[in-house]
This record gives structure tokens, sequence and C-alpha cells, in this order.
């Protein structure tokens, strides 16, 4: 079954919808609206990760999304609240507010602690890959085989989470679809997407609105809903089975068709 996590940046400066709802008021009344669209997961950033962002300190992350995860559980008490941060304190506190999913670019490499804590509070994790850091990503990537190291990297890194007390049922996969890869890497992972989904874990993918898309079309951010909805039904196709975008509803249509057809 098709799982889609709806996108909540509160954030200035991210690719898409920076500014948007950079009010703790308004991000939290936006993941409400993700939620009745069909969000299965509401992912809540405050910190850029698009190519070349600047990093920000652990008080103005914690001050962006520790009070939207505390306005949208109010909102919202069954909402399955993920935060989507490297920093240990700021999950010890989004945790607090109402967090139960840690969404880590970094896959533990940022804090290795966090591990414990995924493992001591119960929680979902998302281990991803990414090549460098947000500054420096997009800088010239290069891979002996993109799929091969990706696979290799998510192995090492839930080995590791798995040694530190997280549970392998707790742990979500992500290939880091633009983070540190050219176009042909992004494509060769998504065709090759199968090969990640046999370590046996739920794969996220994150392609929504992303340049890649814009290479392929021409389209700018807030036109690439088209290129979106495909990358998910071919991520779905091939196995993935959680899907972080901005465009809630349009992209659980086009899963709920994809898979009443894949199961006809």
């Amino acid at each position: 079954m098709p799982a889609v996590m709806g996108v909540v940046n509160v954030t200035p400066d991210s690719f898409s919808d920076g500014g948007l709802y950079i009010e703790s008021e308004a991000a939290a009344r936006h993941g409400a609206e993700l939620i009745e669209a069909g969000a299965a997961i509401v992912d809540v950033g405050g910190e850029s990760t698009r190519p070349g962002a600047a990093p920000v300190s652990v008080e103005v992350e914690s001050g962006r999304v520790v009070p939207t995860i505390w306005r949208l559980r109010a909102a919202r008490p069954d909402a399955l609240i993920s935060v989507d941060t490297a920093k240990l304190e700021v999950a010890i506190e989004a945790v607090d507010a109402g967090a139960r999913y840690i969404n880590d670019t970094t896959a533990f490499r940022n804090n290795p602690e966090m591990a414990s804590f995924v493992a001591d509070r119960g929680l979902t994790c998302c281990l991803m890959h990414m090549q460098g850091d947000p500054r420096t990503m997009q800088n010239n990537p290069r891979y002996e085989n993109v799929v091969d190291d990706v696979k290799a990297f998510l192995e090492e890194r839930m080995t590791f989470a798995m040694s530190e007390g997280v549970p392998e049922e707790s742990i979500h996969l992500d290939p880091g679809i633009g983070f540190g890869k050219t176009l042909e890497h992004n494509l060769r992972l998504l065709n090759r997407l199968d090969e990640i989904v046999a370590f046996g874990r739920p794969v996220v993918i994150g392609t929504s609105r992303k340049s890649f898309i814009g290479e392929i079309t021409g389209a700018e951010p807030a036109d690439r809903l088209p290129g979106t909805i495909a990358t998910n039904v071919i991520g779905f196709m091939h196995g993935a089975s959680i899907f972080r975008v901005h465009d809630v509803a349009e992209v659980n249509a086009a899963l709920a068709v994809t898979r009443a057809i894949l199961d006809a």
C-alpha cells in the first residue's frame, strides 16, 4: 500500500516553497491540509537541504519546527509527524513535541548518537544517501557505479543503526534522489530501485519538483507536477512504498490508479 509523505518546509529558502510557511501557525495549518489531502506522514523541516543551502543553528531550526509540531499535534492528534533533521538536539525537542519519525538526510552520520535516541524512544527512522553536504553535493558528483555505491552505503548505515539498537522493522531507506547526483544518476536509481527494495525495508523516494525534472522538461519548480507524478508512479512500480511530495492529493490519486491497474 503506497503512503504519501507530505512536505512542510518551515524555511525561508527551500527551492520550491521557501517562505510560504515560515510562521508555525501557517505551517501547522498546511500540515493539517496535507493530512486532509491524504498524507499518511507529515514531514516538518526547518533547515533547507537544497543544493548550496547554508546550515542553520540548532536554535533557529528548533524555533521553526518545534512550535509547528506542537500546533500540528494539537490539531491532529492522530497524525504521524516526521521531523526532517540531522541534529540530535532538534530531534529530541521535536519528539517531545509529538514527532514519531526521524528523517535524517545524513543517515546518522552527522550525529551517530541519533541512532540510540531512535532506539530508546521507539521511533521510526529514514536513512538517506547523500554525497557530500547540501553546500557541495552538486559540485560534480561522481560514482564508480551509482546504484552499487548507494546500495553499499544504505546497507552499511542500516547495519550501524541496528548495532545501536534500532529494530530492522523501524528503518526506512531513501536513495537520496537529487542529493549529490546528476540527471543520469537519478534516472539510473529510479530505473533500478528494485535493487534497493530488495533489502526488505520500505523505500522512500523524494523526487517532488526537483531540478532533474526541470532538466528533462524545462519546467520551473511550480510546474513540475507532471514529472513528479511520473517519477512516483515509476517508483511505485519498482517497489517504493513511501513518496515524499508537495502535491499530496494529486500524487495520491496517481498512485491509486496505478495500484488499481497493477492489482487488476
